[in-house]
């Protein structure tokens, strides 16, 4: 089948999730585990109809690692199943521009930090285009919320919560009684902030700051306590009230930002009478030698290196592959075990399109449209898997049985099955994100040209090999086949005519 008549394919089936693949709001069977009370609830949204999810984003202070991006991956996993439930969705994902690494890092490169942080915040940006992740409904930055930092210091500063010494405004955390509940820890057992060493104005050396004073050649804005910048935790409160409102529905991040990242969001929040989010969902990391992956470790990989080797969709099949709470150790061998599982789902796309609809036709896609018209067409075995804390494992387990089961029927010559189950696969693969029907790449057009040239040339290849096997000149066909084979195009004789495939896919 040519990748014109799979781009139609594609046209049918829409970039997103389509219409008639979305399920109807229906009685509680989605439930996610909580961080909070480390427990797997039933979700139930604060709102009917409409989910709020707040996504701590990315520190722009360099290029974006696979350990960065698998965040992006596992929460545009969520997001797409909660359309698939027919909820409307908020989906708030923040920019901290502003930070001490931010400002060390663009002091050791010679820039502006503005300059620096616009530059990751670029690369990010592409990073999670790349891989495929719908935008969110908006993505604020850190320094373009100074007035909201500085009402809620207020709040908390006439509570009795927080207290400014010399232009630096804390937070007093023995002011509330649940500090450590995200985390499970105790205040006596905590150790000191990380910017308490040498500093003896502090209440308690477990204060955490809200806003800093300004030093020589570092950045500020003007505040009642004075010029200074503001510390990394009320930037995400801060937000978060902006778009969101004193209570929402999900707020997510790393297993690393438990504590104290999400602890002080909490304290800070809720000490100004705010109830803050009501589930809290938290993704574990990409580990090297059982390490988490990091900049300051020396052993990330980058995504702009990883790109060279590995398509974008083979990467984010990878990324999301595992349990969003479990650990993804990084090798290659794992990487390319990925892109071959990926490449099985791909071809029986390619092949099933060709036998349901027709070669080079340019038809109204008949057969499959009519299947998927039919009604949701995903497995319930798969709806059950992404229902339970989104085990992405178990849904893919569910997909691959469905790319067995129609391989076996493209053999028999059984079309309606056929198409049948690429209606399952095509429901399955949108919904994770990973749909053969998307042009991956960065350029689309180019790309999608350049496959076309290919195919026309390898059929143009198999035409010739049929023909020298219809005269019986079975050497010159073997031939043929052999020199495809060493260019990297693998061909398979089946019932229905020569298939073929790069080699790997």
């Amino acid at each position: 089948m040519s990748w014109s008549a799979l781009r139609d394919l594609r046209n049918w089936a829409g970039h997103r999730v389509h219409p008639r693949w979305v399920r109807r709001i229906c009685p509680v069977t989605f439930r996610l585990y909580d961080t909070a009370t480390r427990t797997v609830r039933d979700f139930v949204p604060l709102e009917p109809g409409r989910v709020s999810v707040y996504l701590c984003g990315a520190t722009v202070q360099g290029a974006p690692h696979i350990g960065h991006v698998r965040s992006g991956v596992n929460f545009d996993i969520l997001l797409r199943w909660l359309n698939h439930l027919g909820y409307a969705v908020t989906y708030v994902r923040n920019i901290t521009d502003i930070d001490d690494k931010i400002i060390a890092k663009s002091a050791e490169a010679g820039r502006p930090w503005w300059a620096h942080a616009a530059l990751f915040e670029s690369a990010f940006r592409e990073g999670y285009q790349a891989l495929g992740c719908l935008p969110p409904t908006i993505e604020p930055r850190a320094t373009g919320h100074i007035t909201e930092m500085i009402t809620l210091m207020r709040r908390l500063l006439e509570s009795g919560n927080a207290y400014e010494v010399d232009g630096d405004v804390y937070f007093d955390v023995r002011s509330f009684p649940d500090y450590g509940a995200l985390s499970g820890q105790k205040i006596d057992a905590m150790q000191p902030a990380g910017d308490s060493v040498g500093d003896n104005r502090k209440r308690d050396a477990r204060d955490f700051a809200l806003w800093k004073a300004v030093k020589p050649g570092e950045p500020s804005w003007t505040t009642p306590w004075g010029d200074g910048r503001p510390g990394w935790h009320l930037e995400c409160s801060a937000m978060a009230g902006k778009y969101l409102g004193p209570v929402f529905d999900i707020h997510g991040g790393g297993l690393d930002l438990i504590f104290p990242h999400h602890e002080n969001e909490i304290a800070q929040s809720v000490a100004a009478g705010d109830q803050f989010a009501r589930y809290w969902m938290h993704h574990s990391w990409v580990t090297i030698a059982r390490e988490k992956m990091s900049k300051s470790l020396g052993n990330s990989v980058l995504v702009s290196e990883m790109a060279k080797r590995w398509r974008p969709v083979e990467l984010r099949y990878y990324l999301g592959a595992a349990h969003y709470r479990s650990a993804i150790e990084y090798s290659a061998k794992a990487l390319d075990e990925a892109a071959s599982a990926y490449g099985r789902i791909e071809s029986f796309v390619r092949h099933a399109a060709a036998a349901s609809v027709g070669v080079e036709t340019g038809s109204a896609l008949y057969g499959v449209e009519a299947e998927a018209r039919a009604g949701d067409r995903m497995p319930p075995e798969f709806t059950a898997a992404m229902d339970n804390d989104l085990s992405v494992p178990a849904a893919l387990a569910v997909l691959h049985a469905s790319v067995r089961a129609g391989n076996i029927a493209l053999e028999s010559g059984d079309h309606h099955e056929v198409a049948r189950r690429l209606g399952e696969v095509l429901a399955m693969t949108e919904v994770l994100g990973i749909s053969p029907l998307v042009q991956w790449g960065s350029d689309n057009n180019e790309s999608g040209q350049l496959t076309e040239t290919v195919d026309r040339l390898v059929r143009l290849a198999l035409e010739q090999r049929q023909a020298a096997r219809a005269r019986k000149d079975f050497t010159a066909g073997d031939a043929i086949r052999d020199a495809l084979a060493a260019s990297g195009v693998i061909v398979e004789d089946t019932p229905a005519g020569p298939r073929w495939k790069l080699k790997g896919r």
